[in-house]
């Protein structure tokens, strides 16, 4: 029986992302993406301090799939790092991460393409061998895979896309099977993959997920040879197996907030996997804060002491990223002194105001005022907002309807 290894896994990284704050001016890159860094600095540190045998990125490394290059270079002088301490790291390779046009490089290549040393970019579903990795542990590694790559034109003509769809994942799982069983049954085995796995609770990244995906079943990673499931694309951290139950099935979620819809703490997840036993805990990151009051709704009478009054204390903002969430009626607006409300998040990182016009419920909307000069994403909020959907699901909401709208004006363009 071999010694368990000492695992480090992570997923999406997003480094490049920065929807809020302004730039460093020492370095040139905005604060929030140095925010990304420092957790990935803190995620590098851990694996050379704490001495793992191996580290698992389960993919999305950058925002989309053509970052720029201080962006990569950011990323790969953190790599380098784990290179450099001899530590095998296997980059699999995330939706984010590939082109959706064939033939074109992945974000990763360079690492494959200059043959860094401990470095190995899974970009195929394959299955990872001891003497590959230099350990006694084995990978089977499933990269996000497109519909193009699985099956062809032909195989298509005349189905549905559930169809399609159903027959893609039956293709995976006959090949992930096929894997499980060529592997070594006495040395430890991990799948890592970065895709949707059923029974999963998506975060606010489900609002930019439109249209169908490749979902694994829950029996294929819960496969009683598998001894540790590392998986990624899902930004929101989870536990997908039952407690105490092998193997431990794993999303870490995301290394930092991408937006106010990631409320839970970030973390990434240290193991200690064995044949048949693995030991596992969360460890938590050290974030940028986001503060996001319950939504506040002024009496006219007393609009702003109503509304400042329920303002978090000033001295608990510093350096936040803050919202605050206003709903009131659209005649109400010459009470709001925005001003007193920016004043009092000044040494906030960040402050939004959101505006939420209220409308009696049963007016029809072309009876309210302003309608006609409304957007239809005006439109669609304000009514959300008379049915009192909560925040978070109208955020969703919001994003789908932003993708639609995009992609109707890029058909009619």
């Amino acid at each position: 029986m071999t010694e368990p290894i000492r695992l480090l896994h992570f997923a999406d990284a997003h480094i490049d992302i920065a929807n809020y704050g302004r730039h460093d001016p020492q370095t040139g890159l905005p604060l929030r993406v140095m925010d990304f860094l420092h957790a990935l600095d803190q995620i590098v540190d851990a694996a050379i301090e704490e001495k793992v045998d191996l580290v698992i990125f389960a993919g999305d490394a950058y925002k989309d799939r053509n970052p720029q290059p201080t962006f990569q270079r950011a990323w790969g002088e953190r790599m380098m790092r784990l290179s450099q301490a001899c530590i095998p790291t296997v980059l699999l390779v995330g939706n984010h991460d590939v082109s959706p046009a064939a033939g074109r490089a992945h974000t990763m290549h360079e690492f494959s393409t200059l043959s860094v040393p401990y470095i190995h970019v899974a970009d195929r579903l394959a299955l990872l061998t001891p003497q590959q990795l230099g350990l006694p542990v084995q990978i089977i590694t499933v990269p996000w895979l497109s519909r193009s790559l699985l099956v062809g034109r032909e195989e298509t003509t005349g189905k549905t896309v559930e169809e399609i769809y159903a027959r893609i994942e039956e293709l995976v799982s006959q090949r992930v099977t096929e894997l499980i069983e060529q592997a070594d049954p006495d040395i430890p085995l991990i799948l890592t993959a970065h895709a949707s796995v059923q029974g999963a609770q998506y975060g606010s990244e489900r609002a930019v997920m439109l249209g169908h995906e490749l979902v694994l079943s829950g029996g294929l990673v819960n496969h009683s040879k598998l001894d540790y499931v590392a998986l990624g694309h899902i930004h929101k951290p989870q536990v997908l197996s039952a407690q105490d139950s092998h193997p431990p099935i794993i999303y870490p979620g995301s290394i930092e907030r991408i937006d106010f819809g990631e409320k839970e703490d970030k973390r990434f997840v240290l193991a200690e996997v064995g044949k048949g036993q693995t030991h596992w805990e969360f460890r938590k990151l050290k974030t940028r804060r986001f503060i996001d009051p319950a939504p506040i709704t002024p009496r006219t009478e007393h609009f702003m002491e109503d509304l400042l009054s329920q303002l978090p204390a000033i001295a608990d903002v510093a350096d936040a990223v803050c919202r605050v969430r206003l709903s009131f009626p659209r005649d109400d607006e010459p009470l709001l002194d925005e001003q007193a409300v920016l004043a009092h998040f000044a040494q906030a990182f960040e402050i939004k105001i959101q505006k939420h016009y209220l409308l009696n419920k049963r007016a029809r909307l072309g009876e309210s005022a302003g309608v006609e000069a409304m957007t239809p994403l005006e439109l669609l909020e304000t009514y959300w907002v008379s049915e009192e959907l909560d925040s978070a699901e109208m955020e969703v909401l919001l994003a789908l309807a932003k993708e639609i709208l995009a992609e109707d004006a890029e058909e009619k363009g």
